[in-house]
């Protein structure tokens, strides 16, 4: 992984070769104020003028610019969505109705940038080696703890045959297990989901309260995929102690900027 002030880009050999991923950081755009500046999603309250100027700089940014951005509007479920040729050659009136309620993408299109928004929930990217599909998945916790991750990987195996030991992934920035905090009920709902509380969870000596690790729960979903370590990127950054760089909205409140996570086949 390696980045500018811009963009991070993500390094593993094989994602290098066959697709382009990224994530964006707060700099290099034009919105202002909690949105400040490089906001690409358009949902939650930035100037749609800023917003579409913001794209098209990402685009100019990308050391391969794709042929379009696809940016789902999210609500922390687990509908995967499919771009396949019926979406690419649909109006953008239909693209936008596909797109509602949409937390992952998937396509064995090239040229296709798949892209979710986050600020402190997961982004995780992956690309099939073998069979060139990618996919884009959101992983809030309502999100983890329902296994967007395993399901999406599930739908990209019934549609392209995609095995763990041909995928490369990539965890991007989102909030870190000290920066986690969450109630008991959080807690409960991944121990009923099958989650290792004792491996994912520490109660903090003086709140009492509870943290949760994130990027640990969705990494084991990569694993129990058959996804090996040795090809999952884990950027390691923490939204919400890097929020004057990242986006978060523990920091700035809902109404504020997103991260974009891409990843596109080349």
């Amino acid at each position: 992984m390696h980045y500018n002030n811009h963009l991070l880009i993500y390094d593993l050999p094989a994602i290098h070769g066959g697709a382009l991923a990224f994530s964006t950081t707060r700099s290099g755009g034009c919105s202002s104020g909690r949105y400040a500046s490089l906001n690409c999603t358009a949902y939650t309250g930035d100037d749609p003028r800023c917003v579409a100027r913001n794209q098209q700089l990402l685009l100019q940014m990308l050391p391969q610019p794709p042929q379009e951005l696809v940016i789902p509007f999210q609500t922390h479920g687990i509908t995967c969505l499919d771009i396949d040729d019926a979406y690419l050659t649909a109006t953008i009136e239909e693209k936008q109705m596909l797109l509602q309620g949409v937390d992952a993408l998937t396509t064995c299109h090239r040229g296709v940038c798949l892209c979710i928004s986050t600020a402190d929930c997961i982004p995780v990217l992956i690309y099939d080696t073998e069979h060139h599909a990618a996919a884009a998945i959101h992983a809030g916790w309502r999100g983890t703890q329902q296994h967007i991750v395993g399901h999406t990987l599930q739908q990209m195996q019934q549609r392209y045959g995609t095995q763990g030991s041909r995928c490369m992934a990539c965890i991007g920035p989102g909030i870190s297990l000290n920066a986690f905090e969450t109630g008991d009920e959080v807690v409960e709902a991944f121990a009923a989901a099958g989650f290792p509380i004792a491996q994912l969870t520490y109660r903090h000596p003086t709140t009492q309260k509870y943290h949760l690790d994130l990027p640990a729960a969705n990494m084991l979903e990569l694993h129990s995929f058959g996804i090996p370590d040795a090809h999952i990127e884990l950027s390691r950054i923490c939204t919400y102690s890097q929020h004057e760089r990242f986006f978060s909205a523990r920091r700035l409140g809902i109404r504020s900027g997103r991260i974009l996570s891409g990843i596109m086949v080349r």
